[in-house]
């Protein structure tokens, strides 16, 4: 029965680092330079003024 537990945990840990991985790249790519920021804000401001 203890390599069941050992098997879960293993399974468990390699979701999780999983899900880090993801999480990591997903923020790398969502990550915006300060001028990309800027210019978004003020297209929005524009919009809402229109």
């Amino acid at each position: 029965m203890r390599w069941w537990k050992a098997l879960g945990i293993a399974g468990f840990v390699g979701v999780a680092a999983t899900g880090a991985v993801i999480a990591r790249s997903e923020r790398k790519r969502r990550a915006y330079t300060p001028d990309e920021i800027r210019t978004k804000l003020h297209e929005r401001v524009a919009e809402r003024d229109g």
